[in-house]
């Protein structure tokens, strides 16, 4: 004996399938995001800027320096700790040594070098014409001999960095468009064994919210269902990545991670939602002639 055909119950496998997978490429591009937006900062937080020292400066006149510098606006703090190193010539000329690996003092009767602070500046200020008012800022403070960073690199980055979101930006909008698209057709296909019977209750008197509601409910559980599946993988993904990427957990912002999986599941709810409720509505409009 064949069952009863329940007004709502209609095929779902393809439709949780198709969404989910759509689901979790959408967290995966916000999740790349993400990770690209605080890989971007620490780069630029990174970024240092070497002030080169008068010579022969005494303890009292250093102190006086670094007092003046560390309260200057563009210098990053980490909580209360300003990011200014100092650097002394003598260890200088060993990192020197160590990079080039050859001794100047064999030939030289004195170290050259200069005393040093390195820099970290605010992410704010990372940006070429920002950089040459901070060199400049920094050799007007007396006993700073001379300022230099990595100039030209800085808006060479910057151009990369916005071509890269812009490209990230509008493949999550095509992909966004592609599975709305995908949805109406796949929930209009599952639809489509219920049709009769949504013709049959417009003409006992049901109205059109009466006929939708069981089929919304159902496009929202199924929203819900994916969302939940796609923020479980996506969740899965980023743990699996922590553990086999050095460097990756410096990149993690626990807070918006959460709040990430949180709207992959609010958009499968109103994705199942519109998706539905625009393929219910088209078969409520057809004529007899065409549910046919």
């Amino acid at each position: 004996m064949a069952s009863k055909k329940k007004v709502g119950a209609y095929p779902s496998g393809m439709i949780l399938f198709s969404l989910t997978s759509a689901l979790f490429l959408i967290g995966f591009c916000g999740m790349l995001v993400l990770q690209s937006k605080k890989l971007v900062r620490y780069i630029r937080e990174n970024n240092e800027v070497r002030v080169f020292l008068d010579k022969d400066l005494d303890a009292d006149k250093l102190e006086k320096l670094h007092a003046e510098v560390i309260k200057k606006p563009y210098v990053l703090y980490n909580g209360t700790t300003p990011q200014v190193t100092f650097v002394s010539k003598d260890v200088a000329a060993k990192e020197f040594m160590a990079d080039t690996k050859e001794n100047f003092t064999n030939f030289l009767n004195e170290n050259p070098l200069r005393d040093s602070y390195r820099i970290k500046l605010q992410e704010d200020y990372f940006e070429e014409s920002r950089l040459q008012d901070v060199k400049a800022d920094l050799e007007s403070v007396n006993g700073v001999f001379e300022v230099i960073y990595q100039e030209n690199i800085v808006d060479e980055i910057n151009k990369n960095i916005t071509k890269i979101y812009i490209i990230m930006s509008v493949f999550a909008v095509i992909m966004l468009v592609i599975i709305i698209v995908l949805m109406n057709n796949t929930i209009r296909l599952a639809l489509y064994s219920q049709r009769l019977l949504i013709r049959s209750m417009q003409l006992v008197g049901a109205t059109n919210g009466f006929i939708q509601l069981p089929f919304l409910r159902r496009g929202m559980t199924q929203g819900l269902l994916s969302g939940l599946i796609a923020a479980s993988l996506l969740f899965i993904l980023l743990q699996v990545a922590l553990r086999n990427i050095d460097g990756l957990a410096t990149l993690q912002e626990p807070e918006k991670i959460a709040y990430l999986l949180g709207a992959v599941i609010i958009l499968g709810i109103i994705i199942g939602l519109i998706s539905t409720f625009q393929a219910v509505h088209r078969y409520l409009r057809l004529s007899l002639d065409d549910l046919y």
